[in-house]
């Protein structure tokens, strides 16, 4: 990976925090000063937004209070700087026809980024496409996108669409979602089995090597933990997980453990906490034994433990 994007997250995140000082007394209320310091000093990202090209027209677009989570007028609120506008497309059918079709809807959602920055909005956001970039923006007082790939689906089996990905503004890629694709297994093959062992497959591998030679960002938070852990080590620079939890805390099965969190530390990667309720903290025994027991009572399917292979994706838009 380019050196100045390898850096991005970090570079960003870190910037200007240089002379924030600890509170003496650990309080709510310094702590909760402490924040707003922090707040006040660095550029403010969240590296995973949801998005449908619907809400980037001229009729309907993020220069308009929608019911979004993220718009302009809430990143202005809201005082974020940045968002990473995600090219998100489900995992269908490993055939000609499903990646053609899922190379249509991930061009529909590039476009659409490109659409806000260049015509509807090009006074109030910029695309970035460097921390360079998001510094330049950042100093003419404009909200930032920043574009990720979730799902490497959409590329097929033509490994010169991960460059045609970069050039289009991608620069981050998770290789699966929740399904195994032609690139790696899932999260989901815990509970669904999986396609090459708990891993990449071939092509995969040869991904992560162009992926690190344009420098795009090799994205964690979905594939299966065998997968994360063979593209941190072949991977030539950090990693990251764009919005994932901890599995100690909560038993999801895209949930990193102790192992693959100890893998991204010595890869020198990061990871960002999804805010999701159901990712981030585990239910009591009490309350899932009475959800249980109201479901035996009303005649549903049990759910199982280890959830999130197909049990909602924590969606960021």
């Amino acid at each position: 990976m380019k050196n100045i994007e390898r850096k991005l997250l970090t570079a960003i995140v870190a910037l200007s925090t240089a002379g924030v000082q600890a509170p003496a007394q650990s309080s709510d209320a310094a702590l909760i000063a402490k924040a707003k310091a922090i707040h006040e000093h660095v550029i403010k990202l969240d590296t995973h937004n949801d998005i449908e090209p619907s809400n980037f027209t001229p009729d309907c677009n993020y220069t308009m209070r929608l019911s979004t989570q993220v718009n302009l007028p809430k990143m202005v609120e809201g005082r974020m700087d940045v968002s990473f506008m995600i090219v998100y497309v489900g995992q269908g059918p490993l055939t000609p026809e499903g990646y053609d079709n899922a190379y249509r809807q991930a061009i529909a959602k590039f476009d659409a980024v490109h659409r806000l920055t260049e015509e509807i909005a090009p006074d109030s956001i910029g695309l970035a496409l460097s921390p360079a970039d998001v510094l330049a923006l950042h100093k003419k007082n404009l909200r930032i996108a920043v574009i990720g790939v979730e799902n490497g689906y959409p590329i097929g089996t033509d490994i010169k669409r991960v460059e045609e990905f970069y050039n289009r503004g991608g620069r981050y890629m998770s290789l699966a979602l929740n399904g195994n694709s032609q690139l790696a297994d899932s999260n989901t093959g815990e509970t669904e089995g999986y396609l090459y062992n708990n891993g990449l497959s071939p092509l995969g591998r040869q991904v992560i090597a162009e992926m690190n030679r344009l420098g795009m960002m090799v994205d964690l938070s979905h594939p299966s933990k065998g997968a994360n852990m063979e593209a941190m080590r072949l991977s030539k620079a950090p990693v990251i997980a764009s919005h994932s939890g901890v599995r100690a805390l909560a038993n999801v099965s895209r949930n990193m453990d102790d192992e693959q969190l100890l893998a991204l530390k010595k890869n020198g990667g990061v990871i960002q906490i999804v805010g999701f309720a159901a990712y981030v903290k585990t239910d009591s025994k009490e309350r899932v034994d009475a959800l249980a027991k109201l479901r035996g009572e009303f005649g549903l399917d049990a759910q199982g433990g280890g959830r999130g292979g197909g049990g909602g994706r924590g969606r960021g838009a």
